[in-house]
């Protein structure tokens, strides 16, 4: 009966542990089965056997250690101590007992343990060298970003674990006085002055709290009428032996608890090679004399207060203890002073001097942790010399000049190719192609399903609208007669205008909006796109998505909580699950460690698309660097240097090197061999839309504003400090942020994808540089600074601006505008550097309030002093630069696409243009254009003219006049 007991508990503990483990383990094999798709494994299991690894032999040592440690205690307990009563706990339970403590105990801090460090061990373990030493220390960077975090948090458990001994020694210890109780008296009293029933020893039926208070509580106390005699004398004897063992047990501990304390005061002189105080960022002249001596002074103070607490307790001179550590307290708080008096009156008062040296450090090394070190600085006179030829040689530049914005066009995209209420354009990306021969940059927006907007149905949400599909591409140089994107890739399926794009497989299963799992190869067909009234389904044909068989089936049912998933007849062997479809968590569950940038970008190669996200390498302990953003971030290393490529149809999942002289990110693809591949490995159709990405080019432009001061006094004193443009965009003063161009850059033979960002000086409105990322092949991530002349003024951004806002004819524009119940809102200003001179172009936007889709109606070009108010580009050039500076410029864009030559004309084709300018001036005065307006009038009168039978109309074509 009492084994049948026992088993019967053992089971329901074993229950017990299952059911509360349940959805943990659910997880976990669902997770390993999607890796397993993925083909990441090793990925998968390189954190669980880390841990493993690190975990059996900690918990088996731990176990061991703590087993003999309470084996000692115990028999020392039993040699010295007098113990009352034959036993009635066996021996055999208090080993086990003993057991059952040290297992518990290395549980605790084993869990604790690999949990915290297991990754700082791999980082540890495979650490690669920056081959930069620390100018303090002379320790390579690698112990700082790689070891020393690991260190720390070693020496920090150590401490965490001295505790949990003393703990568990507490424990035990009134777990021996409860089983083996002392004798506390020099003999029992057992006469009664009344009857009692009570059993004598309290311990006979278990030894318990209840029983030990009981037995202490009879020992000092009476009962009234019939309470047994007064207790009798201690046993002094046996309580010094009590408190022997117990001072001996902490001796120990004490003892290695101050030379924890002692590596903990050592380590942190290292922290001081990234702390903030004065005017610079790492250890400066203080700390270097005073506070670093003050940590190495404790450090060994800590030892000898070791020692010192050793030698007391043995010795029982209590006060002898205490010496060593009041004289660290008086120290560390003679050392704070001493730090504020010599930072006070020896360092501020010649701070430029005593902080020099400390200062070229900060410098350097903020330059190293950020990539600045080799940024490329190129005199760029800013003359102001263009002519209409230097327009014509560089029209491959101009024609790339972008007068469309992300927002309006993403409501365009929203407004005319969503097709369906439930397709959504999410953001639009910017990148660049080779369309009809020519290297163009394009907008592009992925048009993925909104699934807020589907019904609620199980079938709906999992079955049937499974995927997103196609894309829209179009010029950012263009727009139609009405101001809108000119689309070339457009409508489902993908209608392409240009014949190097050519998507045949246009569905999108992972994206930004793809949160919900799906279910392919069922017996429901899925939606794959409208056509007209009706609907084309099909088949999932990819390789994505994890086969459901009946123990798949039970796992993801209960994983995503449906029995639907377990019941539904439309499922079978042959079906799948597709899960973590949203590309932004797929990535960062496969590899945590890395930050992602927040705007992934689409991209058409090889008939498909895929999207492409830049992850970056960071730190926060690179020594003498200054953090980008003190505020909210105390990063201050970063690098660009993975490139992630997802399959939007299949989900392949691809992490690309592309900066192997990062220690960072060398050191993971060490931890990781199976995720990371070389960038050699990426295919050539993808590597031609790798980007430099605005987010590294702000933080770095950021930085540099002050880090490209090399002077020491220039730096000290600010004396060349830059500042970010700012513009007007839609009617606000902003911050300027990084834009893509294509342009040939001065010097350079070929146009290139690049972006950029201007600088003005501190508190200044006029230009001092341009900082340019490059991004096509070999040149890609070269940062150049085209540093504009000192000796004269070069108009910035918000100049420009304000020579914009006083021009009378925009002014008069914009205020008729307004009043007529339209908006008007400005889009960023564009700097582009052509030969050795500046332009600044700027598009203008109206939204009717009749209509929600924003129109470019006019393109602003400053040159110098001179302001272009113009409908197009081109005519704006034509102003600046004289008749025919814009007429390179495509046909298209011009709302009139009049030709060059109307004496070619035909009467067919002068009805057309005719029809076309009747058409735009009937839009221009729907939406409020009245310049437009009137200039559409003006064309029409034209066309009207050439068809008048005159001398000067229009000649008939040789067949109409011999009709």
């Amino acid at each position: 009966m009492k084994k049948g007991r026992i088993g019967l508990g053992i089971v329901a503990v074993v229950l017990l542990i299952l059911v509360a483990t349940f959805g943990t383990l659910v997880g976990f094999v669902s997770d390993y089965l999607w890796f397993k798709e993925l083909g990441y494994v090793s990925v998968f299991f390189k954190q669980l056997f880390t841990q493993l690894k690190i975990g059996i032999p900690c918990f088996l040592i731990l176990t061991a250690i703590s087993y003999l440690y309470l084996q000692v205690f115990k028999k020392g307990y039993y040699k010295k101590v007098d113990m009352v009563d034959t036993p009635t706990v066996k021996e055999k339970t208090i080993n086990w007992i003993s057991l059952g403590l040290s297992a518990g105990f290395g549980i605790l801090v084993t869990i604790s343990t690999v949990t915290r460090i297991w990754f700082e061990l791999l980082k540890f373990s495979n650490s690669t060298d920056f081959s930069i030493a620390d100018p303090i220390f002379k320790m390579d960077v690698s112990f700082y970003i790689f070891k020393l975090e690991f260190i720390q948090q070693v020496n920090q458990i150590a401490l965490g674990v001295l505790i949990a001994f003393a703990l568990l020694t507490l424990l035990y210890y009134f777990i021996l006085l409860s089983m083996r109780r002392p004798k506390v008296f020099d003999s029992q009293q057992t006469e009664s002055y009344g009857e009692s029933n009570e059993d004598p020893n309290p311990f006979a039926n278990g030894a318990n709290f209840e029983n030990i208070a009981g037995a202490f509580g009879k020992m000092f106390s009476q009962k009234a009428g019939g309470g047994r005699k007064p207790a009798q004398q201690f046993n002094d004897g046996n309580v010094k032996a009590i408190l022997d063992i117990a001072s001996t047990q902490f001796t120990v501990l004490g003892f290695l608890f101050f030379l924890s304390v002692s590596a903990n005061f050592f380590l942190k002189q290292y922290g001081l090679l990234y702390s903030h105080a004065g005017v610079l960022y790492g250890a400066g002249f203080t700390e270097v004399n005073v506070t670093l001596w003050i940590y190495r002074i404790l450090s060994v103070l800590a030892i000898v207060a070791a020692v010192m607490f050793a030698v007391g307790m043995k010795k029982k001179k209590f006060k002898q203890i205490l010496v060593v550590p009041v004289i660290m307290i008086l120290i560390g708080a003679v050392g704070t002073g001493a730090a504020l008096v010599v930072q006070n009156l020896i360092v501020s008062p010649d701070e430029i001097n005593k902080e020099s040296q400390y200062l070229e450090n900060n410098i350097k090394f903020t330059q190293l942790a950020y990539d600045l070190q080799s940024v490329s600085v190129k005199p760029f006179k800013a003359d102001n010399t263009l002519t209409k030829q230097d327009i014509a040689n560089n029209m491959d530049t101009i024609s790339n000049i972008r007068i469309n914005d992300y927002e309006p066009a993403k409501k365009f995209y929203n407004q005319t190719q969503s097709i369906r209420p439930y397709y959504s354009f999410n953001d639009v990306d910017v990148d660049r192609y080779t369309l009809d021969g020519k290297y163009t940059q394009t907008f592009l927006s992925a048009r993925e399903i909104d699934e807020s907007l589907i019904r609620e149905e199980w079938l709906n949400k999992h079955l049937k609208y499974t995927h997103g599909y196609g894309i829209t591409l179009s010029r950012v140089d263009k727009v139609t007669a009405s101001g809108q994107p000119d689309m070339l890739v457009y409508n489902i399926p993908p209608v392409s205008q240009v014949e190097e794009i050519e998507i045949t497989r246009p569905e999108i299963y992972f994206g930004e909006l793809t949160n919900n799992y799906v279910l392919t190869n069922t017996n429901e067909q899925e939606f794959d796109y409208p056509s007209g009234d009706n609907n084309v389904y099909a088949t999932y044909e990819g390789d994505a998505g994890i086969k459901l068989g009946l123990f798949n089936r039970l796992v993801f049912a209960v994983r995503e909580k449906s029995l639907k998933l377990l019941v539904s007849t439309n499922i079978d062997s042959n079906s799948k699950i597709i899960i973590n479809r949203n590309i932004n968590a797929r990535i960062q569950k496969i590899m945590p460690f890395l930050q992602y940038d927040k705007d992934p970008y689409i991209v058409t190669a090889d008939g498909q698309l895929f999207w492409i996200v830049d992850a970056y390498t960071t730190s926060t302990n690179y020594p003498y660097s200054e953090p980008f953003d003190i505020a909210t971030s105390k990063t201050n290393y970063i690098r660009n240097s993975v490139k992630v490529v997802i399959n939007a149809y299949n989900g392949d999942t691809q992490y690309y090197l592309v900066d192997d002289q990062d220690p960072i990110a060398t050191t993971y693809a060490k931890i990781y061999p199976d995720l990371f591949k070389n960038f050699d490995q990426m295919p050539e159709s993808l590597k031609a839309h790798i980007r430099y990405p605005n987010v590294m080019l702000n933080i770095q432009a950021n930085v540099y504003k002050r880090y490209h001061m090399n002077d020491v006094k220039v730096f000290y004193q600010d004396e060349d400090l830059w500042a970010i443009s700012n513009e007007i965009y839609g009617t606000e003063e902003i911050a300027m942020t990084p834009n893509y161009y294509i342009m040939k850059l001065p010097g350079e033979e070929e146009v290139e994808f690049i972006n950029s960002i201007p600088y003005t000086p501190k508190g200044k409105k006029n230009m001092t540089g341009l900082l340019v990322a490059r991004n096509d092949g070999e040149n890609y991530g070269e940062l150049v600074l085209y540093q504009l002349p000192k000796d004269k003024i070069t108009y910035g951004p918000l100049q420009v601006e304000a020579q914009i806002d006083q021009h009378t004819e925009i002014s008069k524009e914009f205020s008729l505008w307004n009043s007529s119940g339209s908006t008007y809102t400005r889009g960023n200003m564009f700097v582009i550097p052509i030969e050795e001179s500046i332009i600044y172009v700027e598009p203008v936007y109206l939204e009717a309030s009749n209509s929600s889709l924003p129109e470019v109606k006019r393109v602003i070009v400053a040159y110098g002093d001179r302001i272009a108010y113009e409908a197009t580009l081109g005519e704006a050039l034509d102003s600046l630069f004289g008749s025919g500076a814009g007429t390179a410029l495509t046909p298209e864009e011009a709302p009139t696409g009049t030709p060059a030559k109307e004496e070619e004309m035909t009467q067919e084709m002068i009805i057309g243009h005719a029809n076309e300018a009747f058409k735009n001036a009937t839009a221009a005065q729907q939406s409020g254009d009245w310049a437009g307006y009137g200039q559409y009038l003006k064309q029409l009168e034209k066309y009207l003219n050439l068809l008048v039978p005159t001398d000067g109309g229009a000649k008939q074509s040789t067949e109409q006049q011999a009709q």
